[in-house]
């Protein structure tokens, strides 16, 4: 276990991050337990390893978590995108622990995902940045 490099806290304790915990998946969960569930992009908490969709998603999945769970740190889940995010600080940072591999979900996966439930219109569905 580490300390998080943001250095979060949650419940006035310091935020260990358990860096030997994979992903929960390929996939956001939530996204992947519903019929019509699509994401944009992926993002790996940096704590549990929980997937989930990231703010520009429909759910935006990512974010829930770190308001039910406190987890203060995510990390991108894309392939060749290896930035963290602290929610504490606001900020995306190119440094952050190495994790269990896998870094991301496999580059034939296609985005938006999963394949067969994106629809037609899905940019127009997008959150604003």
């Amino acid at each position: 276990m580490v300390d998080s490099p943001r250095q979060g806290e949650s419940n006035g304790r310091r935020q260990r991050l358990d860096v030997t915990v994979p992903p929960s998946g390929t996939g956001c969960v939530e996204c992947l337990a519903t019929e019509d569930g699509w994401w944009f992009n992926l993002r790996r908490c940096a704590q549990c390893g929980h997937v989930g969709c990231c703010d520009s998603s429909p759910s935006q999945h990512a974010t829930a978590h770190f308001k039910e769970t406190g987890h203060p740190m995510m990390q991108s889940f894309e392939p060749g995108e290896e930035w963290f995010y602290s929610y504490p600080e606001e900020r995306k940072d190119p440094d952050g622990p190495d994790l269990a591999p896998p870094n991301s979900h496999p580059e034939d996966q296609p985005k938006p995902g999963p394949a067969g439930r994106v629809p037609d219109d899905w940019e127009s569905r997008l959150h604003p940045k």
